[in-house]
């Protein structure tokens, strides 16, 4: 009986040894982690990766650019990181947005046009530790020159020849001065300019409206111009044939001293308004006749009758 008691406190005495060293190797883990989960938020052991690099700045004010692949170590208290930066190719918009922005043509007409700009940083020295805030800076200097580039082109060249506009303005961006004298983009900000492309460029909303309802109007009045012409081709040539109509008439009918002039125009005359008042019986309450001095010739006169000369005539003309 003295020999049972002593197999469960050995058991016990185990489990609990055991659950110490769990316990004990569980906490040893978890302050592991917390001092790397805290030195990696500090960035104390911090990573450069591909095309990247890291500004550093140390206690006494000096920057230094970090551009090595791989794990670095700096002093948590003495140093801190400035930024990081890309080295890859970059994409900046017209304005800072993706929607397109308004701009005045050369004829103070209004459009909107959005454009993107592509570089890539070559200089991260000039980059980074020269310029303060240079992506507000290169924001600012690009809009300028492509608003300024933008506006002086003529409406006709943003609209329809935007491929010379496009590489204009490119070759502005790489080689143009900011200011007369002074740096160019690339210089300024240790850039390259990689391209540039012209998104967008069209007439507002209101703009298009107008120049369709122009077009419209104008389209309207090439049609009514036509029909007139037409018109007056059709009058000319009804008012040709009719003087001819009255030239071959008076030929047949009139007389050599003009004395059935008279009488051939009031018989035209009142065929005229004969054939209108054929035309509108119907509605109609008022007939108007032509009002002359003497009574129209319903007929027309007799032809002339060629009388036989007398003696007299005969002997003068001998």
């Amino acid at each position: 009986m003295s020999d049972n008691p002593s197999p469960k406190v050995f058991q016990r005495a185990f489990v609990f040894r055991l659950g110490r060293i769990v316990l004990l190797v569980s906490l040893l883990l978890a302050v592991t982690y917390a001092v790397v989960a805290a030195i990696y938020a500090t960035k104390t052991i911090f990573k450069v990766k591909m095309n990247y690099a890291v500004v550093l700045e140390k206690l006494g004010g000096k920057r230094e650019a970090v551009t090595a692949v791989g794990w670095h170590v700096r002093l948590p208290l003495f140093t801190r990181i400035e930024q990081e930066v890309t080295l890859m190719n970059q994409v900046m918009h017209l304005g800072g947005r993706t929607e397109p922005m308004r701009i005045i043509s050369n004829e103070n007409v209004a459009l909107w046009t959005s454009a993107l700009l592509t570089y890539r940083i070559r200089d991260l020295k000039t980059w980074a530790i020269e310029n303060l805030d240079p992506m507000t800076l290169l924001q600012g200097d690009y809009d300028g020159i492509v608003k300024d580039a933008l506006q002086s082109e003529p409406l006709n060249d943003l609209i329809s020849n935007r491929a010379q506009v496009k590489e204009k303005i490119f070759k502005e961006l790489k080689s143009l001065p900011i200011n007369e004298g002074g740096p160019t983009l690339e210089q300024k900000y240790g850039i390259e300019i990689v391209s540039f492309v012209l998104k967008e460029t069209r007439f507002g909303d209101k703009l298009v409206e107008a120049s369709e309802e122009k077009k419209r109007r104008e389209l309207i009045a090439e049609a009514e111009n036509y029909a007139a012409d037409q018109e007056a081709s059709r009058i000319k040539k009804l008012y040709a044939a009719y003087l001819e109509g009255i030239k071959s008439l008076q030929q047949g009918v009139g007389r050599s001293d003009g004395t059935t002039d008279t009488v051939l125009l009031e018989f035209l005359a009142q065929q005229k308004w004969a054939a209108a008042y054929e035309k509108n019986q119907t509605g109609q309450n008022t007939v108007v006749i032509q009002n002359t001095a003497t009574s129209p010739a319903i007929t027309l006169p007799l032809p002339a009758i060629k009388q036989p000369e007398t003696e007299v005539e005969q002997v003068k003309k001998q």
